[in-house]
């Protein structure tokens, strides 16, 4: 069996089984009062310190599979790569430390484009107060950048795994806005004004939901994923982690203004699989999402809600009809299918 035949998250959970069951060192960490609570298959790992949740994340962009340097800036490629490690530690309601990056550089790599690479990394991660401690630098025939990043929270973390039948399904922001930045850059549309910046700007420079994160964790939601692979793939994920299944409302996806006046025919399908979005996915009780809805900013939206008849899958339905919908497949895979273009 090829790599290609398990596809990404099937390779994710091989591995995982594997680690699980030949896994049997010493515990080092007990005698310093660590304890490790979360480990694969959430956003984060999490151990506890006392009263404290450390969370640790890492994430790797090749050239040529995310980023080609001939179209993507160097300055938002250091940003990008930062912010889809603190969208983690959103998601899990922490806060951001420590960053360890580890470059891949061909040796014909220009200077300054690193500085701009790190200058990158550091604006967005000045926002969110990411320090950079260190890292690695390795000769490599193809660029790459790898980031570890480490959080902490004094609040229990938000899990894919804690979603309960009858909790409502809400997502902050808009979604497939960074699809629809996308589209725009691989095919070079001629989309003038503030509608084409916007997209744009929601691919190139995503904004971290780290502050929405707070927010849930400190009213008491459980349950939160950020979206980087699609709505869809990464509903479907909490989803099976969870047990349960969702039934996810058409018409009440958010959209934004800018998508559906570029992209009228194909918004949905970008909102519903398009990825890189970055912003978070949770579930509550109702009488504690009527409660959320009144204070996260900016606002969520309630989408959807979960439910249970032992499929563990997303059923998309029509708003007015109440009918299943088909979907499209969508959503993130570095192995399924045709190899993926690099973007804009």
């Amino acid at each position: 069996m090829k790599v290609e035949d398990l596809g990404e998250f099937g390779l994710i959970e091989r591995l995982t089984n594997l680690i699980t069951r030949e896994q049997m060192g010493p515990d080092n960490a007990a005698p310093f009062g660590i304890q490790l609570t979360v480990d694969a298959g959430d956003d984060t790992a999490v151990w506890s310190c006392g009263s404290v949740n450390m969370l640790y994340t890492t994430d790797t962009v090749v050239e040529g599979v995310h980023f080609t340097r001939a179209s993507t800036p160097w300055h938002d490629l250091g940003w990008k790569t930062i912010a889809a490690n603190v969208s983690d530690i959103a998601a899990m309601g922490g806060r951001c430390l420590y960053a360890l990056i580890t470059l891949g550089l061909p040796p014909d790599t220009d200077l300054d484009d690193l500085e701009s690479l790190y200058q990158g990394m550091i604006e967005l991660g000045n926002k969110h107060g990411v320090a950079i401690v260190g890292g690695d630098v390795v000769r490599s025939p193809t660029l790459f950048v790898t980031v570890g990043l480490t959080g902490a929270s004094d609040k229990p973390p938000m899990l894919r795994s804690n979603a309960k039948a009858g909790d409502l399904l809400g997502v902050t922001g808009f979604i497939g806005s960074s699809a629809g930045g996308l589209e725009i850059l691989l095919k070079g549309l001629s989309v003038q004004g503030g509608d084409a910046e916007y997209l744009k700007a929601a691919h190139r420079r995503p904004e971290p939901c780290v502050a929405q994160g707070n927010t849930l964790a400190e009213r008491g939601v459980t349950t939160a994923m950020d979206i980087s692979d699609g709505l869809l793939d990464d509903l479907s994920k909490l989803c099976k982690a969870s047990g349960v299944s969702a039934r996810l409302d058409v018409e009440k996806i958010p959209l934004h203004p800018a998508l559906k006046q570029v992209f009228p025919q194909s918004c949905l399908s970008m909102a519903l699989g398009g990825g890189e979005d970055y912003q978070l996915l949770f579930t509550a009780p109702a009488s504690l999402m009527e409660q959320v809805l009144t204070v996260i900013t900016p606002p969520a939206t309630v989408i959807g809600e979960i439910i249970d008849h032992g499929l563990q899958e997303v059923v998309v339905v029509d708003s007015n009809t109440g009918e299943a919908l088909a979907t499209p497949h969508g959503g993130w895979d570095h192995f399924k299918g045709d190899p993926p273009k690099a973007e804009g």
